[in-house]
This record gives structure tokens, C-alpha cells and sequence, in this order.
């Protein structure tokens, strides 16, 4: 197999270039002279993530698609920290993507689960004040394309840049308390009320009868009989009854005397 680099990274001072290789190998490089200082082993699929230090020279992460996690020092070409992320009764996950936080005692990794997987110094309790499964409830909506091949939400007919913020949801749809939907932005100023979805069931063209958020249903759709939800429907209904009045006032105008005398009260 003719090797490839698959990956290409500086270290923190730029003395020292890393490149992963599909034969699974990362090799350390000087970057002023190109002499070859390390081949690092211990990857067993191809590596598509290599990150720097941020303040740090020495270190170096990589990840790949085998669920290894290393953290190597790329002076002596050693790892003195390594992570497999096993998943309980599915396997490893391959590790998509990984990040430094800013002081460099953290880094943050997704996986092709869905998960985000945070290490580091400390303990966990911050981030226990959180549900362990975060979905929007529009995650999994399928899209459909219209007459211009604009993108559209099937359900709502609305692009999805223009529709209501979501609800935060568990992996079965269930909906978070107001706490967690806070959290949504747009949502953070919410009152309570409107941080509880008011779900309904809606027949669409088919005849198929599909559970949906109240609030982000089509406009057009309160012409069949289904208001969006019941805020907006107060509000059409007492827009109704100001058009009926004014125009039975501008019939009385346009039926009155025409000499001034007499003129129509206002209701």
C-alpha cells in the first residue's frame, strides 16, 4: 500500500510538524530541517484528527476511527495518556473531531454515536446539572425542496433558518422541563408556558397521522380547522371581529345622509 498522509499539524512553537499516514503510523518531523525524529504507534485505523497544545510545545493530541484518544509527547515520542471510547454493548466509537479548551486542561471529543465526550483535571459535578441526552426535536424532521429548490421543513412548509427555536427533547422525543429549554437560544427569556411544548397530532396528504409541535404548524392550515396554536388563534379571532366592525361602520357610512346631518356612531 502506498502510504498517504491523511492529517498534517503544527505543534504549539511550530518547531515540530506531525503528520498521520494511512498505514495508521503518526510521524514527527523537525520543520526547519525535515529530518525524521518519532514514528509514533498505536493507532489500528486511519487518524483524521491531530491537535496541538495550546500552551504546551511537548504535547499533541490525536484521535481516529479506531475510539483511541492519545496524548503524546512529541520530544521523546512517548504517550503518556491514552482514552478508548468503548461504548456499552455497541463497540468503540470512532472520534470525529477533538478540541483544547483555551488553558489546555480540557479537551472536548464527538464520536460518531452522537456523543460529546469532555476529559480533564477536576470532577464532572458542573456538568451533571445536565441531561445526559440533548436532541432537538427537529433533528430528525425529513426536508423537502420546492419549485426553486429551496430547502424546506416537510411538516411546516418554512425554511429551517426561519422556524421557531426548538425544543431540547430525549433520545425518545421527550421534552426537557423549562430549566433545560433555557438553554435553547432564543429561548432563554421565555416564561414558563411557553417552555412546554403544547404537542398535537396532525394528518397530512398521505392520511398519515403524525405527532407535532402546536406552535410550528403551517399558518394555512387554521383555513382546515387547525389553529398554529392558541395564542394565534386568539389573536386571528379578534382581528376577525375588528374587520367585521369596521366594515359594518363603512356601510353605515356609505348608506347615511349625505348633508352631514346625522352621522353613524362608532361602535
Amino acid at each position: 500500500m502506498k502510504p498517504k498522509v491523511t492529517m498534517i499539524a503544527w505543534n504549539q512553537n511550530d518547531n515540530y510538524v506531525v503528520t498521520a499516514v494511512n498505514n495508521h503510523m503518526l510521524r514527527v518531523w523537525n520543520s526547519y530541517t525535515g529530518q525524521l525524529l518519532h514514528d509514533l504507534v498505536g493507532h489500528a485505523d486511519e487518524v483524521f484528527v491531530l491537535e496541538p497544545h495550546p500552551l504546551d510545545s511537548r504535547i499533541m493530541l490525536s484521535a481516529g476511527h479506531d475510539g483511541n484518544v492519545f496524548i503524546w509527547d512529541i520530544t521523546k515520542g512517548t504517550k503518556p495518556k491514552h482514552y478508548f471510547n468503548m461504548i456499552e454493548g455497541q463497540g468503540h466509537g470512532a472520534v470525529f473531531d477533538c478540541k483544547f479548551s483555551p488553558d489546555g486542561q480540557y479537551f472536548a471529543c464527538t464520536d460518531s454515536h452522537g456523543h460529546l465526550l469532555i476529559c480533564g483535571f477536576g470532577c464532572s459535578r458542573a456538568y451533571a446539572k445536565i441531561p445526559d441526552q440533548m436532541f432537538f426535536h427537529t433533528d430528525y424532521r425529513p426536508l423537502i425542496q420546492d419549485s426553486n429548490n429551496y430547502v424546506l421543513d416537510e411538516q411546516t412548509q418554512q425554511a429551517p433558518h426561519l422556524m421557531p427555536p426548538p425544543f431540547l427533547v430525549d433520545v425518545d422525543g421527550n421534552p426537557h422541563p423549562p430549566i433545560y429549554q433555557r438553554l435553547v437560544p432564543g429561548r432563554e427569556n421565555c416564561t414558563d408556558e411557553h417552555l412546554i411544548p403544547q404537542l398535537g397530532y396532525v394528518a397530512i396528504s398521505d392520511g398519515e397521522v403524525v405527532e407535532q409541535v402546536i406552535g410550528q404548524q403551517r399558518v394555512d392550515q387554521d383555513e382546515e380547522g387547525l389553529e398554529p396554536s392558541i395564542l394565534e388563534g386568539m389573536i386571528r379571532q379578534l382581528q376577525l371581529q375588528q374587520d367585521q366592525r369596521t366594515g359594518g361602520n363603512q356601510e353605515s357610512a356609505s348608506s347615511g345622509p349625505q348633508n352631514g346631518e346625522g352621522a353613524p356612531r362608532r361602535g
